[in-house]
């Protein structure tokens, strides 16, 4: 079998080149990204932070307002 000419595997090379990026694009514009909605934001706490320990013998915060 003889081998293939340069310029016939360039022109192949830069055709499968081509359609790849003619069909990346085509996909994206059909699907267009959309910003992530921000979920944290939409939904309340689910539980409040538990309260930290008083340390004995160290002065709460309210006793010292």
């Amino acid at each position: 079998m003889n081998p293939l000419p340069d310029r016939t595997v360039i022109i192949g090379m830069v055709a499968t080149l081509g359609l790849v990026f003619a069909l990346v694009f085509w996909f994206v514009r059909l699907n267009p990204s959309q910003p992530p909605e921000l979920q944290w934001r939409d939904s309340p706490p689910s539980r409040p932070a538990p309260a930290r320990p008083l340390l004995p013998g160290k002065p709460s915060n309210a006793a010292l307002i």
